[in-house]
C-alpha cells in the first residue's frame, strides 16, 4: 500500500518550486496579529512513513504531497521556525498571490452563487427539492442543505444518502463538485433517464455542499487566494480558525491534529466546539435512514475510509470489507486510489471516522483532482478540471445512492446494481 500511495505522488520538488515562483505571488502578511497565521510558505519537510507524517501533522501542518522520503505542505514563518529547530526542513519558499476567483476561475461558486443556485433548483422543483438551512456558520451564514426524492413529505423512510462539501475553505473544488452533480441529476430525471428515475423513486439524497461558508468567503475575499483551511472562529490568542474536519467528537485529539490554535490542524478546545460541526452533528443525528455520507475533500485523487484515527484496520472484518468493495468499485469509475486513511498519516476527529464509528454510517472521503500541485494548481486548479472531476464521479455519485438501502449488498456474489 504504501508503495501505491508513493507512485501517486509523482511531482518531482524542482518542478514545483519552480511552479510556485512563477504562478504564486508573495502572500502579503495582514497587519493583524489575528492574521499572522495564514499560509504564506511552501515546504519540504523530511518524512519516510505515516508515523513520519503523523508527526508533521500533529505540529499542526497539513501535509499535501508525499514521496519517499519527503512530504509538500504549506506553513506559516512559525511553521518554517519549528521544522527548523526539529531539522526537518528541507527547503522553503515564500508564496505569490493569487487573485480572488479571477475571471478564468468565475464559473466557481462562491457562498452567495451557491445560494442562488440551490434557491432556483428548489423553486423550479418542489415536487422533488426542499430547501432548507441546518444552522448557522461561526459569521451567521446559513449552512444550506438540499433534500431530493419524490414525495418529499414521506421520503425519510426511504434510504438515505449524505453528501457534504467544502469543509476547508480553500478547497473550492469541493463545494462546485457536490452542486453540479446534484444538478445534472436532476436535470437526467427530468430528461427521463430510467435510472436516476428509480433512484429518486426509491432514495432520499441530502446535500450540504458547503459545510465552511466562512472560511471559503475569507479565502476568496479581498482579492488574494489565502489558502486558508480552518473556519472563521476567533480564538482566544487572536487568531482565527479550527479545522472543521479535527472537530469531529469520535476520538477527537488521538493524533494528527494540533492543540495550537495558530495551527493549520486545529482541533478546537473540544470536540464540537464549533457551530458547522454542530449542525452537521444534529441533523445526522436526527436522520434515522442515512446510511452511506461522502465527504468531498481536494486534491490527491484518493477514495479514504475509516479509520483515520487509527493505523489499525476496522476490526469488524464484514464491515471492512464493505469499505474495501465500495472504495475498490468507486474507483474503477474514477480512478481514484482507494485506502485506509490513516494509510497516509494519522488525523482524528475526521468526518468519516466519527460517521461511522458514532452513527454507522459507510462513509467515505474522496479527495478530488488533480493529483499533485503541478502548475500551482492543487487547491486552485482552474475552470477546465470541473467537467472532468463531475464525469469522474457521476458513476460513484449514483452508486452511493444505489447501495444505501443495504451496504452489505455489495458483498453478495453477483451482486449488481438496481435493475430498471
Amino acid at each position: 500500500m504504501y508503495k501505491l500511495i508513493m507512485k501517486i505522488r509523482n511531482l518531482a520538488v524542482a518542478s514545483l518550486s519552480l511552479v510556485l515562483f512563477v504562478h504564486m505571488g508573495a502572500l502579503a502578511h495582514s497587519s493583524h496579529s489575528a492574521q499572522q497565521d495564514e499560509l504564506s510558505y511552501w515546504l519540504k519537510i523530511k518524512a519516510t512513513n505515516k508515523y513520519e507524517r503523523t508527526e508533521i501533522e500533529d505540529l499542526g501542518i497539513p501535509i499535501e504531497v508525499i514521496k519517499d522520503d519527503y512530504v509538500i505542505s504549506y506553513g506559516s514563518q512559525e511553521n518554517v521556525e519549528q521544522l527548523k529547530k526539529r531539522n526537518l526542513l528541507i527547503a522553503s519558499s515564500p508564496l505569490l498571490s493569487l487573485s480572488d476567483f479571477p475571471p478564468e476561475d468565475g464559473i466557481y461558486h462562491n457562498y452567495s452563487e451557491m445560494q442562488e443556485a440551490l434557491t432556483k433548483l428548489a423553486e423550479e422543483n418542489p415536487d422533488i427539492v426542499a430547501l432548507d438551512s441546518i444552522g448557522k456558520s461561526v459569521e451567521g451564514r446559513e449552512l444550506w442543505h438540499l433534500r431530493i426524492s419524490t414525495d418529499l413529505a414521506n421520503s425519510n423512510q426511504k434510504p438515505a444518502t449524505l453528501f457534504v462539501g467544502g469543509h476547508h475553505a480553500r478547497e473550492h473544488l469541493s463545494i462546485d463538485v457536490p452542486l453540479r452533480l446534484t444538478q445534472k441529476f436532476i436535470e437526467a430525471y427530468r430528461s427521463g433517464d430510467a435510472r436516476v428515475v428509480r433512484l429518486m423513486e426509491t432514495r432520499e439524497i441530502h446535500i450540504i455542499p458547503m459545510a465552511n461558508p466562512d472560511g471559503a468567503e475569507f479565502d476568496i475575499a479581498t482579492g488574494r487566494y489565502k489558502m486558508w483551511r480552518k473556519n472563521r472562529r476567533q480564538n482566544k490568542d487572536g487568531s482565527y480558525g479550527v479545522d472543521l474536519n479535527r472537530n469531529y467528537g469520535y476520538q477527537w485529539g488521538t493524533g494528527g491534529s494540533s492543540n495550537s490554535p495558530r495551527h493549520d490542524t486545529y482541533m478546537g478546545p473540544a470536540p464540537f466546539s464549533e457551530p458547522e460541526t454542530q449542525a452537521l452533528k444534529t441533523f445526522v443525528e436526527k436522520q434515522n435512514n442515512i446510511n452511506l455520507l461522502l465527504s468531498f475533500h481536494t486534491y490527491s485523487e484518493l477514495i479514504l475510509y475509516p479509520w483515520g484515527h487509527n493505523y489499525n484496520p476496522i476490526s469488524d472484518i464484514k464491515d471492512l470489507n464493505v469499505f474495501k468493495k465500495m472504495a475498490e468499485t468507486m474507483s474503477q469509475w474514477n480512478k481514484y486510489t482507494p485506502m485506509q486513511a490513516s494509510e497516509l498519516y494519522k488525523a482524528s476527529g475526521d468526518t468519516a471516522d466519527w460517521a461511522y464509528g458514532a452513527q454507522h454510517i459507510f462513509a467515505f472521503t474522496f479527495e478530488l483532482d488533480p493529483t499533485n500541485t503541478l502548475g500551482g494548481a492543487g487547491f486552485y486548479p482552474g475552470p477546465h478540471i470541473i467537467p472532468t472531476v463531475v464525469q469522474k464521479n457521476w458513476e460513484p455519485f449514483l452508486y452511493m445512492m444505489e447501495y444505501a438501502d443495504n451496504p452489505y449488498r455489495v458483498l453478495e456474489f453477483n451482486s449488481g446494481l438496481l435493475s430498471f
